[in-house]
């Protein structure tokens, strides 16, 4: 299936007050990055963010589902994004932060 540039061009727009936003081809996907921090994805009209054990129960409690490219492959720590969120732009946009926080505090471990 192709790559949605429509959702991409509308995440793009709702996110656009975070430094350095991008959006990076990643197969049939897109990757969005802040400051180089890779913290969402974008996949056959979906959108995913990163997650921890704490940031997790919100999206579960939503229903939202781990990012699965394949049957045997899923990204347990990228969740979608409950639809009435990725309306809501500043609401958008703190989930979005809060991804990027995740995979900060992620590489503070390292």
């Amino acid at each position: 299936m192709p790559k949605d540039d429509s959702l991409k061009d509308f995440i793009l727009d709702q996110l656009m007050d975070l430094p350095q936003l991008a959006a990076s081809s990643m197969f049939s996907s897109w990757g969005l990055y802040s400051d180089n921090i890779f913290f969402g994805i974008i996949n056959n009209g979906h959108i995913y963010f990163k997650t921890n054990g704490v940031t997790s129960q919100k999206y579960k409690e939503q229903g939202m589902k781990a990012f699965q490219p394949s049957a045997k492959q899923k990204l347990k720590n990228y969740l979608e994004v409950p639809g009435d969120i990725i309306e809501n732009s500043d609401e958008l946009l703190t989930w979005a932060k809060e991804a990027i926080s995740v995979w900060e505090q992620d590489h503070e471990k390292l």
